[in-house]
């Protein structure tokens, strides 16, 4: 337990690490939680578009963002073009996967979404090193053999199109952006049935330890309303809706 001050505010963090982190989150928190202190930061485009959802609604994903930048491709003659890494099978893909450590989410854009971007084999890869999750702004596919691997993964839905011919991996571990949200190597990715959002490293800690706060004050609001207190009398008190 550490104690941190940032704007003249003091708050206190309950882990020493992102496994401790990560499990008070999948215990307490959800999205809305989180967005709603980033808003109340100033942190307001912080939600990736909403076509971005989990394939199983109780999926539940939390870790270090492992960003990965795809390119629609338009040939499968690797003699064309100048550009060494599109003449690999899947560009850099595979090195990406590989390259995945414990509790980080692969995260992936770039591409037209016309083609998946995620699927089986690249869940149990993943599995396999430990990561937390895969997110891509675009579709995904084996979908019955992701779910019954039951790796937490977000996507436009299920489309089976295969990426092989259509698109290949440019780069990893680069800054990326989607639709208007910023997201840098090492940021916290935290997605669940209401989408997923993406918490800046370096507001980490404040975003995390109010809530935590916010959401154990939810708790006990909810707990006044079912013994009678209207909703007014509650935000009036407690400033929790």
């Amino acid at each position: 337990m550490t104690k941190h001050s940032n704007n003249g505010q003091t708050f206190t963090t309950l882990w020493e690490n992102d496994d401790e982190l990560f499990s008070i989150v999948k215990k307490e928190l959800y999205t809305a939680v989180v967005g709603d202190i980033m808003d109340k930061m100033g942190l307001m485009r912080q939600f990736l578009p909403p076509e971005i959802q989990p394939l199983q609604m109780d999926m539940f994903v939390i870790g270090r963002a492992m960003p990965v930048l795809e390119a629609d491709v338009f040939s499968e003659d690797p003699a064309l073009g100048q550009n060494a890494v599109l003449k690999q099978s899947f560009g850099l893909m595979l090195q990406a996967l590989d390259d995945l450590k414990k509790n980080e989410v692969y995260i992936c854009t770039g591409a037209s979404p016309t083609y998946a971007l995620w699927g089986e084999l690249m869940s149990t890869r993943a599995m396999k090193l430990g990561a937390a999750g895969a997110v891509v702004d675009g579709y995904s596919r084996d979908t019955r053999g992701i779910l019954d691997l039951n790796f937490p993964t977000f996507s436009y839905g299920r489309y089976a199109q295969d990426q092989a011919p259509r698109g290949k991996v440019i780069d990893f571990r680069v800054p990326l952006e989607i639709r208007g949200v910023r997201i840098m190597p090492g940021d916290i990715v935290l997605g669940d049935m209401d989408g997923v959002c993406i918490v800046p490293q370096q507001a980490e800690k404040e975003v995390f330890s109010l809530a935590i706060e916010k959401a154990r004050g939810e708790k006990m609001v909810q707990q006044k309303i079912l013994e009678g207190m209207s909703a007014s009398q509650a935000f009036e008190k407690y400033g929790i809706m």
